[in-house]
């Protein structure tokens, strides 16, 4: 009975084949298979092909997807084939079959030309984690890291505090605004006419700042407030400061705190960002799948950490236009190269291309601590990792000048080209 369902399966699905089985091979770190009961859900051309699923064969996932498509193709259910606008959609009676990773990553948008390998997972615990991270670096600028050491009463005590703060009165948040430029802000991104469906709170990682915005909203819970953000940016802090250290000894760098002395420095120009991208409205039809809720930028700081809520809706890019869907995962921290440590690496580790898009259903909550350099610090590519000045593939640069083009430009801009030598030139 199997080997009959398999057969009719693989000649549905022989069209598919070449591109199924490059993707799957392709995507060596995809986690494991999962089926969700979604009744008639179609599912899209990069989510899955049941012949490949039903080849694992070991999985008990796998086999219960093979017992319920024998059954359905000796009841003359078998999938059927539809084509509209050049995306090719399957639909099935009763389940939905996702390859997680994939079917996360493919989720809002069509098949794009490059497959994703799935995120760089790195458990900062095992003796092969800097070389992970190196190459991490290198291939993507991205990756989330496990065994961080950060005790979750910290994650959950501020998550706690920022949903207290976001279901506010938008008159109350409004009291800690406009951003100047820390306090509260909503749908416009910086002063150059960015927008997206997203409201925030910047504030300033100095364990000193005045928190006095808040006292009219928090009262006496100001005090309590700041002290849960200092000793959460405390942690993610000196986590992000053991990654840059990692990196020095993967990338063979005498000074082992080259980079982590630069977010250590009393005068470091760092900063903390609580996002929060409210479900869009329904008015807004179909569009709302795909509405920004933050869009397309590097960050432009050594390095950022981020975590978030287990809703979707983070993307990032390896190649032009073609966007990746971040599946959520709330028990990781996500790492982001910044745009001065790709200078410093003089281009050997990538500064990632991200953006958010809205959850039409479902809040996302995200934490950013963006670690960065103080204002007079001299960005340029380590000596050590350029053979002589001719090398360099930048003009050095201080923080506060690139700081200060950065603030004046779009999201999707492309920063650093004011301060690559062969623009330049």
């Amino acid at each position: 009975m199997l080997t009959k369902a398999m057969e009719k399966l693989t000649k549905h699905f022989q069209q598919r084949d070449a591109k199924l089985d490059e993707l799957l091979n392709n995507w060596s770190n995809a986690e494991a298979i999962h089926v969700e009961e979604k009744p008639l859900k179609e599912l899209e051309k990069g989510d899955t092909s049941a012949k490949q699923l039903l080849n694992k064969g070991s999985h008990p996932e796998a086999n219960h997807l093979m017992e319920k498509m024998t059954n359905d193709i000796d009841d003359g259910k078998t999938p059927i084939k539809q084509q509209s606008n050049a995306k090719e959609k399957f639909s099935t009676n009763e389940i939905q079959v996702s390859y997680d990773g994939i079917i996360q990553a493919m989720e809002q948008f069509s098949i794009s030309k490059t497959f994703f390998p799935g995120v760089p997972l790195i458990d900062l615990s095992k003796p092969e984690s800097k070389s992970q991270l190196v190459k991490a670096c290198e291939d993507f600028g991205f990756f989330k890291v496990i065994n961080h050491g950060i005790p979750t009463q910290f994650i959950t005590e501020l998550e706690s505090e920022a949903v207290k703060f976001f279901s506010m009165p938008i008159s109350h948040k409004e009291k800690t605004g406009p951003p100047d430029p820390f306090g509260y802000g909503s749908k416009k991104i910086g002063n150059n006419g960015d927008v997206g469906w997203v409201e925030y709170l910047l504030l300033n990682t100095n364990t000193q700042s005045d928190y006095h915005k808040f006292a009219s909203i928090f009262g006496e819970a100001a005090e309590k407030f700041r002290c849960i953000v200092n000793e959460y940016v405390s942690r993610v802090k000196k986590m992000a400061c053991e990654i840059l250290e990692m990196l020095a000894d993967g990338l063979k760098i005498q000074e082992r705190n080259g980079f982590s002395k630069l977010l250590m420095d009393e005068e470091s120009d760092s900063v903390f960002r609580l996002n929060h991208y409210p479900p869009c409205p329904t008015e807004f039809g179909e569009s709302s799948k795909n509405l920004i809720g933050f869009g397309e930028h590097t960050d432009p700081q050594i390095i950022s950490v981020l975590r978030s809520n287990n809703t979707s809706g983070l993307q990032i890019s390896l190649t032009e236009g073609n966007w990746i869907s971040i599946p959520p995962d709330s028990n990781s921290f996500f790492i982001n190269v910044g745009d001065s440590l790709q200078v410093m690496t003089n281009g050997r580790f990538k500064s990632v291309r991200h953006r958010v898009v809205t959850n039409s259903s479902k809040s996302r909550l995200s934490m950013i601590y963006f670690g960065g350099p103080p204002l007079s610090e001299k960005i340029a590519p380590l000596p050590s990792l350029i053979k002589g000045e001719d090398d360099s593939l930048y003009k050095e640069f201080t923080w506060f000048e690139y700081k200060k083009s950065a603030f004046k430009s779009r999201l999707a801009d492309n920063r650093l080209g004011f301060f690559e030598k062969i623009a330049a030139s």
